[in-house]
This record gives C-alpha cells, structure tokens and sequence, in this order.
C-alpha cells in the first residue's frame, strides 16, 4: 500500500519514509508526450523539456519554468554587490543575461525571472540553481573578485554572492 502525503510516502504498518528529494513543482505524474506549454512554447518530449516545435494535437501544460515564474518561487539567488559592481553595472548585467540566453538554448528550464535592485546591488532570481552557479561562475571568471554559493538542499535552492 503506497500513498503520497506532504513529501512522505506511506507504506506497510503505517511506516513513514521522507522522500530523498522533495520538489514542490514536480508534476504527481509523468506528462503525456507531446506537451506544448502555452506560455513559452516548450515542448516536453522524450523525458525533457526543449525547444523544439510542438504537433498541432500536443497537450497543454505549463511548464516548470514558467510555473516557478508564475509562483514566484526562484531555485536561484545571484547577488551582485560591490564599488567594481557599481561602477560596471551595465557591462555585468549584459554578461548575465549572455549566460542565460547561452543557457537556455539548449535548457528551456534555465531562465532569469527577475533582476530587482538591492541597495548599490542587484538579486537576480532564476528558475533553476544551475543558471544561478553558472551565471556565479562567469562572472568570476570574467571579472574575478569573491564568489559565494549556500545551497539549500532541502529546498533545491542556491544562493551565489559574486562582488569586487
């Protein structure tokens, strides 16, 4: 006797077991095949989502991506903060939105949500930790300076820190 109930799985004797990896907008079940979703277009076929064109008859289903942008539930914090921050803004964003738009051609689930100021900062928030560690990881390779990244296992979330 199996049951899903709040990221536990019910078995024999009542016996709760807390799932290895918890994501809350992970759909109950597997999508059919073909699925468009209709706020971005992407296509989930063979296991995965990508950008590839949909049947006409192709089921509709939001994807996570636009799911978590929808939700307002970022997997990734990238904080940007320091004078050589303040004082190449501009040529920084630009570097972040090149690593995203590299990204998510080929990962359509890797997208930035939001760039929000933060005092003489900004927080980029993205729809998945990888996009986060790899937008971290260009800019201190471009630019060096101090990286920082907490994850959150639990919650499959990452915070990066990148200032100079």
């Amino acid at each position: 006797m199996k049951s899903e109930r709040g990221g536990f799985r019910m078995l024999r004797h009542e016996q709760l077991l807390q799932e290895l990896e918890h994501d809350p907008l992970k759909p109950a079940r597997k999508l059919p095949e073909p699925t468009r979703c209709p706020e971005c277009a992407a296509v989930f076929r063979r296991g995965r989502w990508t950008w590839t064109a949909a049947p006409a008859e192709a089921n509709a289903a939001l994807c996570p991506a636009c799911r978590r942008v929808r939700e307002e539930l970022p997997a990734g914090f990238v904080t940007l903060k320091g004078a050589f921050f303040s004082e190449h803004r501009e040529e920084i964003l630009q570097q972040v939105n090149r690593c995203e738009a590299a990204q998510k051609r080929n990962h359509p689930l890797q997208r930035i949500m939001a760039l929000k100021p933060k005092g003489r900062g900004v927080v980029v928030t993205t729809t998945d930790p990888h996009l986060a560690r790899r937008i971290g990881d260009a800019l201190h390779h471009a630019y060096k300076g101090e990286l920082e990244y907490r994850y959150n296992k639990q919650d499959k979330l990452l915070r990066v820190t990148w200032s100079r």
